[in-house]
């Protein structure tokens, strides 16, 4: 047998191979278009069967489901599809043979996608949104966006902190703007030689005449503790909600010691 005949016994068992297997060929690929076709549709009834459990998912959170229960009907489609081609044993062991790789990059990809689903969570909770005024581990300030992978917030003095989706739901973190209110603090040093009940009504007094307090009633000053003839006062107001905490204590915290000085109150240090 010479070279040529080799060559056509060997395109001839091609050639036959591929017509016995054209119909499955052509089943399968019919098959996958038409997953392909539906998958658009069937991805939005999903979602609205999602969206009468979940009424108060926003349209970013929906949009990535759309995107997600796509990617899952076409998936399904090829695996149906490559199963009628005969194809389903080959594809089966190839992804097998992928699972070592599968597991060293799921270990080093294990942040990566525990940020992703992170964010995606976020938007399904709406636990935050942006301009929301939140605390996260040891970052406070206003939420500039929420990205796929991080959450850009502006703190109070002005920088940009980009915080891992990941750490948002690792441990708990606080929402100001979410009840519309946030409570101020303020703690005040004064010697016990000087009218402590006095004290005590002119901080009263002047926290609730602040244009940025909230709900006056509430607002209080109470002693927290006496230590080496100090007395430790604390001020407590709420603040009216879109205020600056931080210009807002600076603020008061120069008022009060203005108008306890004008009453002859003096403050004193711990040291």
């Amino acid at each position: 047998m010479n070279y040529y005949e080799i060559i056509m016994s060997v395109l001839d068992r091609w050639y036959k191979s591929f017509a016995q297997a054209t119909p499955k060929l052509a089943v399968g690929i019919l098959v996958f278009l038409l997953f392909l076709t539906l998958s658009t549709y069937l991805s939005k009834i999903s979602v609205r069967i999602f969206h009468k459990f979940f009424p108060k998912s926003n349209n970013s959170s929906i949009v990535t489901l759309i995107k997600v229960f796509k990617f899952l009907i076409i998936l399904s489609g090829a695996f149906i599809a490559f199963e009628i081609m005969g194809l389903g044993g080959f594809i089966l062991k190839f992804i097998g043979s992928l699972g070592v790789a599968g597991v060293v990059a799921g270990v080093a990809l294990k942040d990566l996608v525990s940020s992703m689903f992170s964010g995606a969570l976020v938007g399904i909770d709406k636990s935050f949104a942006d301009g929301d005024y939140v605390s996260i581990k040891d970052v406070t300030g206003v939420v500039e966006k929420i990205g796929f992978l991080t959450t850009k917030i502006i703190t109070d003095d002005g920088k940009k902190v980009f915080v891992p989706n990941q750490l948002i739901f690792s441990a708990p973190f606080t929402n100001y703007s979410s009840s519309g209110q946030r409570k101020v603090f303020l703690e005040l040093q004064v010697a016990g030689s000087q009218d402590l009940e006095k004290t005590r009504e002119i901080i009263l007094d002047q926290i609730k005449s602040f244009d940025f307090t909230d709900h006056i009633e509430e607002s209080q000053v109470i002693i927290l503790k006496q230590s080496f003839g100090i007395f430790y006062f604390q001020a407590r107001f709420f603040m009216k909600s879109g205020e600056n905490i931080m210009k807002i204590k600076s603020n008061a915290l120069r008022i009060l010691k203005n108008k306890l000085e004008e009453d002859g109150i003096k403050l004193s240090n711990a040291d």
